[in-house]
């Protein structure tokens, strides 16, 4: 249950509202969801009589699924997520690129400047890499940082970047103009509170093998600590098909629209694990509805310290950039 108070409610209204909860022993939360100043009920307890208080405008109490705040029946109207002036979720579709990881200053400012000139205007790049085998590249860390905060300063382009604890939240959020919370961190549940406080534009991944109600609760977490700026992302979930790194869902897309008010972007290149699909799925994504792509573009791939197999070259990245205008067009949207 969701109780949606009334603008400008009085501090004695709301205690009274507080104390009739209190009495019925029922957990609940307030919070300020853009210009709405709600309480959640943290049980799924029905109680009657609440709509009679003062200061409660509306009372939302039937819901479909187990999400709530990131539900239609919540809002009607599409979010759209507002990233320093670039815009995700609505009409304009949105394009991020960017190597999988910073390597170094001169050649992620060689690649941002690639993919900038091809109207790219959120660049992608690890300094903290999450990697499945302990040996692996684990990415520059704070220096990466340091040299995103460079890019940054020289081209404008804002910054996604992952977040991969709570301890570092900080220190990546005074460079990253989006958290990205990745795969493996979906259901970190401690890391999805916190940055949800942070109020910042987040990007949170499917997880590896996530449905989609679990992929929504997760975002359920950010939204229920009052960050409504989440933006999902599918990035291919793990099945018994081996002929790509991941098996891409783009059903998901039609149906989190059906679902959900949240934007969700795709993720081809960690979805399929090879450069030569990426420009097939991109175009596809695009045609099952997404808000826009997330691609991996290295000057060159065969040198790239993380995933250079599923990197693309800036020319590749034109491509799709140019033939998506022609998808965009019948799904009405535009770059």
């Amino acid at each position: 249950m969701i109780l949606e108070l009334e603008k400008n409610i009085t501090t004695d209204k709301k205690q009274v509202i507080f104390s009739r909860l209190f009495e019925q022993n029922l957990g609940f939360k307030e919070i300020y969801f853009g210009n709405k100043n709600i309480v959640y009920l943290t049980t799924n307890k029905h109680v009657s009589g609440l709509d009679r208080l003062e200061g409660v405008s509306k009372i939302l109490s039937s819901f479909k699924h187990e999400f709530k705040l990131a539900s239609r029946e919540f809002q009607e109207i599409n979010t759209v997520v507002d990233v320093d002036g670039v815009k995700i979720g609505g009409e304009k579709l949105v394009m991020i690129a960017g190597p999988c990881a910073v390597e170094s200053l001169e050649r992620t400012m060689t690649i941002a400047k690639k993919v900038q000139d091809l109207g790219v205007e959120i660049l992608r790049g690890g300094a903290f890499k999450p990697r499945t085998s302990p040996y692996s590249f684990q990415g520059l860390q704070e220096k990466g940082l340091e040299i995103l905060a460079e890019v940054k300063a020289k081209t404008g382009l804002k910054i996604i970047t992952e977040v991969i604890d709570t301890e570092t939240i900080g220190l990546v959020g005074e460079v990253a103009d989006v958290f990205q919370i990745g795969s493996r961190n979906m259901q970190n549940f401690s890391l999805l509170k916190k940055i949800g406080r942070t109020q910042k534009p987040v990007l949170l991944k499917r997880g590896l093998a996530a449905t989609l109600e679990e992929l929504l609760l997760s975002a359920e977490y950010l939204l229920g600590e009052g960050n409504k700026n989440v933006i999902l992302c599918e990035r291919g979930i793990r099945t018994f098909s081996n002929h790509t790194r991941n098996t891409l869902d783009l059903s998901i897309i039609p149906t989190i629209k059906e679902v959900s008010h949240l934007p969700i972007i795709v993720d081809p290149s960690h979805a399929t694990g090879k450069r030569n699909q990426i420009y097939d799925m991109s175009l596809a994504s695009f045609a099952a509805g997404s808000d826009g792509i997330i691609v991996e573009v290295h000057n060159n791939p065969s040198e790239a310290l993380s995933d250079g197999f599923q990197a693309i070259l800036p020319e590749e990245f034109a491509k799709i950039v140019e033939d998506s205008k022609i998808i965009a067009k019948i799904r009405k949207r535009y770059f």
